[in-house]
């Protein structure tokens, strides 16, 4: 009997284990919906007799009412009771770890922030040709700096040459320096020398508002009078040393130039200097010059001056001789996209030996007919040319004494032509004009081989005389290693009187050429052409036909090679042609001459 009752014990713990799983796995496969009835509690027998027959409810529980395909398993109701005897437990799958290191790398793009910065600058509407601004060269890595130079050379003709410059350094806002230069050559004539040296010193100060700068000169140049008439080669000359000493200084104040709107300008200069030579001649000379200018929107409105006061002293009059003038120049601009326009007169007052007083004009009009190309201008004008000792044995150094000083007058001076570049490099002005001049000195012979008197004198053309002509310039930068330029000057006078334009050529063409060959080898070349002239000295003895002297071409050229940043040689030669070429009556030129030397950085 316990046995059985034992039994029945685990036939009860074994249907306790294996049904509940049973009806889930039913409960799984089954899908459809299915109406659930209401239990209804049984009586105590059923139950018993269950609890008796236990196994085979078990049994009945786990047979499978439902195909593989989904469908019940006969074609009764889908209305059936499921009795649930546990609660049903999930089971999860382990979790699968993911085996991948994240990535720490910033790829996020930089940004870099922007900044922007206005220019504070006016728009100027003006389309002339504006000076181009000096580009800045690159420092040279391996060189030193060199502030000084000296340059020394000889050469045929007994020439000696020196030069010498002294400056402070790189310093913006001071500047200070000297120079000295010499120069000598004796030519194949009798006491055909001459000679000039020059010293200087100068200094420069740049402050926040102004600028000052000043400098003190000196020159003596000196020549023989080596003139002879080649018709009576045996008649002695007054063979004499001429020499010519000038001490000059000046100094200036000016504002420093701001590219602001409506500035206001000026600046006011001095300067003199003292003259003399070695026959008792002597001139004195001091300027005050100035001007003011005010900028407004495209209007300048402004006013120049100058007191110019001068005395001289010759053999001729031993008291000193007052010739001063006053300038006073008030003008008015107008500036534009495709004009400009300078209206102005010119006020002169001469006092002194002799008291005039003058009202000019001083007007000019320019206009652009080829934008950015071609320029037309027309220009009149007029002014005092004072006369000066100074002034007139730099011209002529074979003047002899008491030498008349008389103020010549450029009543009206016209002119008008063209101005402005053809293709890039190339740039041209062509001018054609009429000048009106009163009392026009001309250099002529005062000979008298009689007496060896072999000197030359001024005179002055009384009246009005009249010069028109022609003006071409031309400049051709090809490149930053090619530059050549030239100048023409064509010339018709109408004299006043019966004179003639004694020693002034109608036509005269200057040119040259500046080459860079390589880093260290520069040329230079230049050529003259001055047509001929003529002198009042009469051609043969007892004749009244006046000299011709002849026209002439003059050709020279110098060859610069740098050995290193200090060192450098050069060569000059003159006169290549060998011509025998008279710019002043019997007073040859010097024959073919070359000379080198050396020159030192430092």
């Amino acid at each position: 009997m316990k046995f059985k009752y034992l039994y029945t014990l685990l036939t009860l713990i074994i249907a306790l284990y294996f049904v509940p799983a049973s009806a889930q796995t039913n409960q799984k496969a089954k899908k459809h919906t299915t109406t659930k009835k209401k239990p209804v509690k049984a009586p105590a027998s059923v139950q018993k007799a269950a609890a008796k027959n236990l196994g085979d409810a078990a049994a009945k529980v786990a047979i499978d009412t439902v195909k593989k395909s989904g469908q019940p398993s006969d074609n009764s109701s889908l209305s059936e009771e499921i009795v649930v005897t546990t609660a049903y437990k999930p089971v999860l799958a382990d979790a699968v770890k993911i085996r991948r290191n994240p990535d720490l790398g910033d790829t996020t793009p930089f940004i870099a922030p922007l900044v922007y910065t206005p220019i504070d600058k006016r728009l100027e509407q003006n389309n002339e040709i504006k000076p181009l601004v000096a580009m800045k060269r690159p420092a040279e890595q391996d060189s030193i700096p060199t502030n000084n130079y000296i340059k020394a050379g000889l050469g045929n003709l007994k020439t000696t040459y020196g030069e010498a410059y002294f400056n402070n350094g790189q310093d913006q806002a001071l500047q200070v320096g000297g120079y000295l230069k010499h120069f000598a050559q004796q030519g194949s004539l009798y006491d055909q020398n001459s000679a000039k040296e020059e010293a200087g010193i100068f200094g420069k100060s740049v402050g926040a508002e102004n600028s000052i700068s000043g400098r003190i000169t000196y020159n003596y140049n000196s020549n023989y009078f080596y003139g002879a008439d080649e018709q009576s080669p045996l008649t002695p000359v007054q063979v004499n040393k001429q020499h010519f000493s000038t001490l000059g200084a000046e100094g200036e104040l000016a504002e420093n130039y701001k590219d602001v709107e409506n500035d206001f300008t000026y600046a006011f200069k001095l300067k003199g200097y003292t003259f003399s030579d070695a026959y008792q001649a002597k001139e004195n000379n001091l300027v005050l010059s100035g001007f003011l200018n005010e900028t407004i929107n495209q209007f300048y409105v402004g006013a120049s001056g100058s007191l110019d006061l001068s005395t001289q002293q010759d053999s001729l009059y031993q008291h000193n001789y007052n010739n001063s003038l006053i300038r006073l120049n008030p003008y008015i601009k107008f500036q534009g996209d495709n004009y400009k326009i300078d209206a102005g007169i010119n006020i002169v007052d001469q006092f002194g030996g002799t008291s005039d007083f003058y009202v000019f004009p001083a007007a000019k009009v320019e206009f652009q007919i080829v934008p950015k190309y071609v320029r037309v201008f027309v220009e009149a004008k007029g002014d005092v040319n004072k006369s000066s000792l100074l002034d007139f044995y730099s011209y002529n150094p074979f003047l002899g004494e008491n030498i008349t000083i008389k103020n010549s007058v450029d009543q009206l001076d016209f002119s008008a032509g063209l101005k402005g570049t053809i293709t890039a490099g190339l740039g041209f002005k062509v001018s054609i004009f009429r000048n009106s001049v009163k009392d026009m000195p001309l250099f002529v012979s005062d000979f008298d081989f009689t007496k060896g008197y072999n000197r030359f004198t001024v005179i002055y053309a009384d009246g009005n005389s009249r010069v028109s002509g022609f003006n071409g310039e031309l400049d051709f930068k090809a490149s930053e290693d090619v530059d050549i330029f030239g100048r023409m000057e064509i010339k018709d006078y109408q004299m006043a009187g019966n004179i003639q334009p004694w020693n002034l050529p109608k036509f005269k063409l200057t040119a040259g050429t500046i080459l860079h060959i390589t880093d260290k080898i520069d040329v230079s070349g230049t050529l003259l052409i001055r047509g001929s002239t003529q002198d009042p000295y009469p051609e043969k003895a007892g004749s009244t036909i006046p000299t011709t002297i002849n026209s002439f071409g003059d050709l020279s050229g110098g060859v610069d090679y740098k050995i290193n940043n200090r060192f450098s040689v050069f060569v000059k030669v003159n006169n290549i042609l060998n011509g025998t070429n008279q710019t002043w009556l019997y007073y040859p030129d010097y024959g073919f001459n070359i000379f080198g030397g050396v020159t030192f950085k430092f």
